[in-house]
């Protein structure tokens, strides 16, 4: 029972068990309970959206903030290792007393009312939000826009970044609808922003059927990437030069422009000068995002990739920052309800040899089951090696990284798929101290 919970860790276990059947989405359940725990914010709320680099952006946007000296709160998911990541107070976590006082609240409050494992945390998270009185408040939605729990609390300013293909069964199967779903974070009146260069035409028809402030990528506001890795911002706002992200990546630089316009749109109530923007872009850091964390046995890059759209921006990252006759290993676990075909098909040009493992829980599956999808994108079986788990996979390819070093050869390896793949090596490498 509730009253006998002490640690954060039962108190999840609990929250997961309590609904196990599925629940119908939808956003009347949150906002009864916001009502019922009195959830609201006097401080701005920007809400961010995206199949990927929502992450990015609300890192980039968190970070700009706290150099400007404003108090932050940032919420995010999945996690990687600890349910903390998902609640950041001024870029620290919040600690597990704060959550477990938040979460009887939320416990008391529902009063039997079924809440999403979602759900109920993400309004203990809420709740501790509000105690912080932060200046500013960043949530990501975690699914799509239009049914996610956060999209309850109406957020001041939305940015909806890359809009790619997941998340079909919810969502739909062709970027319009998808686009749709995540337009459902806009609001009437209030800034609109998506740093996508191809936005959905569906996207763009909501926007302007609820009367948002619609601002694009390459319309509204400008990137232009300079020869040393800065770029120059331009919008209507005025024209910034700044350094090159801290984040690795192509990519980056739109999830940048994307923030930077968003914080601008809150330039009245939060006034950010220059400085600042150029050190929260310089300074911001996200784990997994073509993350490099170790130089031994060899250069090892964490990335969180999981979809078709985040594989074309892992590939091309791994052609940008590849060394003359480098090779590549991949560490791969990959969930069942995944493209995996689209995904195996677009790396297996940047891959010598492949170190692929089962993932844990009903989406996750045998190491056998991915072996189909790597042969049909043309791996060889010669450079393909199967695991249990993860761990036993990355142990596989760290020594045939030594082997190749040994005998001459440059090689890095790349850990992807899915969180789970990552969050399990983030695991192994935090006990060998490389990580935390």
């Amino acid at each position: 029972m509730p009253e006998t919970i002490s640690t954060l860790e039962d108190w999840l276990d609990y929250i997961e068990k309590l609904h196990a059947k599925p629940i119908d989405l939808g956003l009347d359940r949150m906002k009864e309970m916001i009502r019922r725990l009195g959830i609201g914010f006097a401080s701005p709320v920007i809400t961010v959206a995206g199949t990927n680099g929502k992450g990015s952006t609300c890192t980039f946007i968190e970070t700009i903030f706290r150099e400007a000296g404003f108090r932050t709160a940032l919420h995010t998911s999945p996690h990687l290792l600890r349910f903390n990541e998902r609640a950041l107070l001024n870029g620290r976590e919040i600690d597990d007393d704060s959550l477990i006082r938040a979460f009887r609240e939320v416990e008391e409050a529902r009063a039997g009312m079924p809440l999403t494992y979602f759900e109920f945390t993400g309004l203990g998270i809420l709740k501790c939000f509000q105690d912080a009185k932060p200046d500013v408040v960043i949530l990501e939605i975690g699914l799509g826009g239009r049914l996610d729990a956060i999209n309850a609390i109406d957020p001041d300013v939305s940015v909806v970044a890359a809009v790619g293909i997941d998340h079909t069964a919810f969502l739909g199967d062709t970027r319009e609808k998808i686009g749709l779903e995540k337009a459902h974070i806009f609001r009437s009146g209030r800034p609109a922003i998506c740093s996508d260069p191809e936005p959905p035409q569906s996207l763009i028809q909501y926007a302007h059927e609820i009367g948002a402030k619609l601002s694009l990528i390459n319309r509204d506001f400008l990137v232009t990437e300079h020869e040393d890795g800065s770029f120059r911002f331009s919008g209507a706002e005025g024209t910034l030069e700044l350094p090159r992200p801290g984040l690795a990546g192509e990519n980056q630089y739109r999830n940048a422009a994307g923030a930077i316009a968003a914080v601008l749109a809150l330039k009245e109530r939060l006034p950010v000068d220059g400085e600042a923007f150029a050190r929260g872009i310089a300074r911001a850091r996200i784990t997994a995002r073509f993350e490099r964390v170790a130089d031994a046995p060899c250069e090892t890059i964490l990335d969180v990739g999981h979809n078709p759209q985040a594989a074309e921006v892992l590939a091309d990252n791994l052609r940008r920052y590849k060394r003359p006759g480098e090779l590549t290993l991949a560490v791969f676990g990959m969930l069942t309800d995944k493209d995996r075909a689209r995904v195996t098909a677009t790396l297996a040009p940047e891959i010598d040899e492949w170190f692929y493992a089962g993932l844990p829980g009903p989406r996750g599956g045998e190491a056998a089951l991915l072996a189909p999808f790597l042969e049909a994108a043309g791996a060889a079986p010669s450079a393909m090696t199967p695991s249990e788990t993860v761990p036993q996979a990355l142990e596989k390819a760290r020594a045939r990284a030594r082997e190749l070093k040994e005998a001459g050869r440059d090689v890095r390896i790349i850990i992807f798929g899915s969180f789970v793949t990552v969050g399990e090596a983030l695991a192994c490498l935090a006990r060998e101290g490389i990580r935390r």
